[in-house]
């Protein structure tokens, strides 16, 4: 198998645009990620995605600012605050999973630090699943500590599914309106199951992606911003007065540090692309951290951290390609670093 990588923006924009090139980074990694939104290809993944983008309208970030985000981070903080310290990067991972899990579809009751922990420990082994390309250990260990995770997640997943199914049901025979059903991932599968054939299994191996892959990144994401910020920034306080700025950090720290380096495309059929010649036996393998930084798009300093950055490039955000290209883009991108701001804002 021969392997091609490329570097530069445009060519790696062009090609996670291309649909003659499938997704194959997470292909050792079926036992989580199998026919998941982020692995499918074709026909499956337009129906799949115009599915769950429904989540996505605009309002949907707003719902979420407003009415989720300060509940959780309430519940997740308050016992930190009591404590006085926390490390950065638990409390990263404690609130964007549980942030994570509230957009998927998975209720914790007690909403206690040991039912996160619980689930905590079962995200983790979800994400050491679906990162098996990248692992040392041996496979079979991993998918095993996978499946026992599968089981103990079935404690949080069978009442959060039994729950929507009682308000479907309610819903459909009048006795709730529809704005009164939960806005997440697993309502909507479940109301949508039979009519795109979804099985059981397929449904929990999707709200298993979900809450790693948004667990996982953000929390790497959020921990990351911060010490930009505080390495770039005389009064980090300050930018609590300018939620414009604070987002332009994130955004720039998002393009420096992308949650994956690279992604993975295998061809459909033998293609040409950026010059050269690839077939469905070789591998492409395009290096976002290198296109976030391609000095063509960025600028003379792409190396460097600096919110103030203007992207003249009309296919970008100042974000680059952190959260993909074409029709694999990261759907929940607004939810992670928020709407991009154009001038005007207020």
């Amino acid at each position: 198998m021969a392997q091609t990588t490329l570097s530069r923006f445009k060519d790696v924009h062009a090609a996670l645009c291309n649909p003659k090139l499938r997704q194959s980074l997470y292909d050792a990694g079926e036992v989580i990620m199998k026919d998941v939104l982020l692995t499918l290809h074709g026909e499956e993944h337009k129906i799949r995605r115009h599915l769950e983008l429904r989540l996505f309208r605009r309002n949907y970030a707003h719902h979420y600012e407003t009415n989720v985000f300060p509940k959780t981070l309430a519940w997740v903080l308050d016992p930190l605050v009591t404590r006085g310290e926390t490390d950065l990067v638990d409390f990263g991972y404690r609130v964007t999973m549980n942030l994570t899990a509230d957009f998927a579809g998975v209720d914790r009751p007690h909403k206690t630090s040991e039912e996160t922990d619980r689930l905590l420990a079962i995200v983790k082994t979800f994400s050491e699943g679906a990162t098996l390309v990248h692992s040392d250990r041996n496979p079979s260990e991993v998918i095993a500590e996978v499946k026992t995770a599968q089981t103990a997640f079935r404690q949080f997943l069978e009442p959060s599914w039994s729950r929507r199914q009682r308000l479907i049901s309610q819903f459909l025979n009048g006795e709730l309106k529809e704005d009164e059903l939960p806005r997440d991932v697993l309502t909507v599968l479940l109301r949508n199951q039979d009519s795109i054939e979804l099985t059981d299994e397929l449904i929990e191996r999707e709200i298993s992606f979900y809450l790693q892959a948004g667990s996982h990144s953000t929390a790497n994401s959020m921990v990351h911003a911060v010490n930009e910020i505080f390495s770039w920034a005389d009064d980090p306080t300050a930018l609590l007065e300018d939620p414009l700025l604070l987002q332009k950090c994130v955004h720039e720290s998002m393009r420096l540090h992308p949650a994956s380096p690279v992604a993975w495309r295998t061809p459909t059929e033998p293609i040409t692309i950026a010059s050269r010649d690839i077939t469905p036996d070789d591998l492409l393998i395009l290096d976002l951290h290198a296109a976030n930084r391609d000095p063509d798009i960025f600028g003379d300093d792409p190396e460097k951290f600096d919110p103030y950055r203007y992207v003249t490039y009309v296919k970008t955000e100042l974000y680059g390609l952190t959260f993909g290209a074409g029709v694999h883009m990261c759907t929940g991108r607004d939810l992670d670093g928020g709407v991009a701001s154009r001038p005007g804002t207020d």
